[in-house]
């Protein structure tokens, strides 16, 4: 047997320190540092079956696509880019009680109705537990397997009898190997255990789904190197306060990082939102200043979504800058284009800006409609409820062309939107629409005669 090392590695972000230290040098936690085993006997390591792989003449690789597998939830599928690829490995992160395990429960249940035998093992509950959630949601089905399980070895000798299609791990941070001295969750084991897992998905062409915790800043727990070994990365995201929920790529080897996927928690389980302009419109107040409409690009998908901001008297030293649902430092780059281009008097005023519903928006197409709103507020006058807003804002106060505008003026006329305020160079390079009416404008002085 090798000798034990004593090491403390942080909790938070693997950081690995010969000494025990108060806070983390690398990502400032304070009391992260744990105390754990690093070295073990060199025949410990778990065996897989079936990993050994000869190597390969690059001649005789055969790189034919096999059909992607549909989960039977279109929302899903367009988030993984497509379908279920066989053999990928897909790590799931979000807050607790999102419905990262109804989701995949769900999917599991359509792909156990296709005759694929789907394996789910659970280190956080019961069987029995497993079993009431599916009374629930209305799943009943014989190729759905479900393993109550924390063990790594007995977790892959089960894999090697049921041979599964389709395989979920909740959660990767509950399994352990009794080769490591160190606890459950801790560093050491989830980067041996998800290391072992991957391996077996990889040479048995093994799709798995791994659920991970996540820490309090919303970052999955456990080294920053499991995002790096899996093929997709997605997050969960949602607001307590809302009944949807947002499925959203941060990495995707066969497909785009672009795309969301809309989901409503529902007593019944997560229902795929097709249409989530209308949703996130759904409570718009009409005819209040501050308020502007803005088409947004999800990947592919237009989302029209409500942009609201409230411009009133500061009474401190330092006016406040809020803002939820977009870019702090760029509403601020936008006040300050607002009063050295257009002389509007904003550095005495408590500016706030959120985007209705909760949902992220990054793009700059967004600029104008932030402009429009501030300036709506600022002048207690409302904007017209039938127009949308898209543009890029220049620091001379110019108004700059965007991708995909075409897409996004078909989409504000689906919902009924009569009017469409966009920059003028992608005005000259679209077809005339009969609806909805199409202005274009070049600069913010442009903006104002068209609003006001």
């Amino acid at each position: 047997m090798a000798k034990p090392k004593i090491i403390f590695a942080c909790q938070n972000c693997g950081y690995q320190s010969p000494r025990w230290l108060g806070k983390c040098p690398d990502c400032h936690q304070w009391n992260s540092l744990v105390e754990e085993t690093t070295e073990v006997s060199k025949n410990t390591r778990v065996e897989v079956a079936g990993t050994r792989q000869d190597p390969s003449r690059l001649s005789e690789i055969s790189t034919r696509e096999e059909g992607r597998v549909l989960c039977g939830i279109g929302e899903f599928d367009r988030v993984l880019g497509g379908g279920l690829v066989r053999g990928s490995v897909i790590l799931i992160g979000g807050d607790p009680g999102i419905g990262k395990s109804t989701l995949l429960l769900q999917a599991f249940a359509a792909l156990s109705q296709k005759g694929l035998t789907s394996l789910y093992v659970t280190g956080e509950e019961s069987q029995r537990q497993v079993k009431m959630r599916a009374e629930r949601l209305g799943i009943t089905s014989d190729n759905l397997l479900i393993l109550s399980e924390t063990s790594l070895e007995r977790i892959l000798d089960q894999i090697k009898k049921s041979k599964p299609d389709v395989l979920v791990i909740d959660s990767v941070q509950t399994v352990y190997s009794s080769n490591l001295p160190s606890a459950p969750g801790s560093i050491g084991q989830v980067r041996e255990c998800s290391g072992m897992i991957i391996t077996l998905a990889k040479r048995g062409n093994l799709s798995t789904f791994l659920i991970g915790h996540v820490t309090k800043d919303g970052a999955i727990a456990g080294p920053r190197t499991l995002e790096h070994m899996v093929d997709t990365v997605l997050y969960f995201e949602g607001d307590g306060g809302h009944n949807f929920r947002i499925l959203r790529a941060v990495k995707n080897r066969f497909g785009s990082t672009n795309e969301i996927g809309v989901f409503e928690m529902k007593e019944a389980g997560l229902r795929e939102v097709s249409n989530p302009s209308e949703l996130f419109l759904s409570e718009r107040p009409i005819h209040a200043p501050g308020s502007a409409v803005v088409c947004s690009m999800e990947g592919t998908r237009p989302i029209l979504v409500e942009l609201q901001a409230l411009v009133s008297r500061s009474f401190l030293a330092v006016p406040r800058r809020t803002t939820i649902g977009v870019d702090h430092n760029r509403v601020a780059l936008l006040v300050a284009v607002l009063e050295k281009k257009m002389g509007v008097r904003l550095y005495d005023k408590d500016i706030f800006v959120n985007v209705a519903g909760g949902v992220q928006v990054e793009e700059p197409a967004v600029d104008l409609a932030i402009i429009a709103a501030i300036v709506s507020s600022h002048e207690e006058k409302a904007l017209d409820p039938k127009t949308v807003f898209f543009g890029e804002v220049g620091l001379a106060g110019e108004i700059r062309g965007i991708a995909q505008a075409e897409a996004r003026v078909k989409e504000a006329g689906k919902l009924g939107f009569t009017r469409c305020i966009m920059p003028s160079s992608n005005l000259r390079q679209l077809n005339r629409f009969e609806s909805p009416e199409l202005r274009g404008a070049s600069s913010l002085k442009d903006l104002w005669e068209m609003i006001f």
